[in-house]
């Protein structure tokens, strides 16, 4: 079992910043490849950012340049990294976890977070 804590969100304006963090407790978190997925009201769940267990990354065509994730794993925690922000990014952002390797489905992963509210005003 493995539990995921996210935190880090809030409410800024267009062009601001934020930083996620993932925060994992039970099995080893070295082994897992972490994805960052998020959903808001009027799309369906998408995702964002992922990182192998060996720190290679992945990320969604509209982010990249803006949001670099990465991990720490002496602190059992990933993070995403948020710059640039605009409102289309406003969301509920969840990260999760399963072995090794990224996939971009969260049916996919086998644990998942409660999630952390980003709202990016204009």
């Amino acid at each position: 079992q493995v539990q995921l804590v996210e935190s880090g969100g809030g409410l800024v304006q267009a062009g601001g910043s934020l930083r996620l963090s993932c925060a994992a407790s039970g099995r080893t978190f070295s082994n897992y490849a972490v994805g960052w997925f998020r959903q808001s009201p009027a799309k369906e769940r998408e995702f964002v950012a992922g990182i192998t267990w060996r720190g290679g990354t992945i990320y969604v065509d509209s982010v990249k340049g803006r949001f670099t994730i990465s991990r720490d794993n002496a602190k059992n925690t990933a993070y995403l990294q948020m710059n640039s922000l605009n409102p289309e990014d406003t969301a509920v952002y969840y990260c999760a976890v399963r072995p090794a390797y990224v996939s971009t489905a969260m049916g996919e992963y086998d644990y998942g977070g409660q999630g952390t509210q980003v709202t990016v005003s204009s």
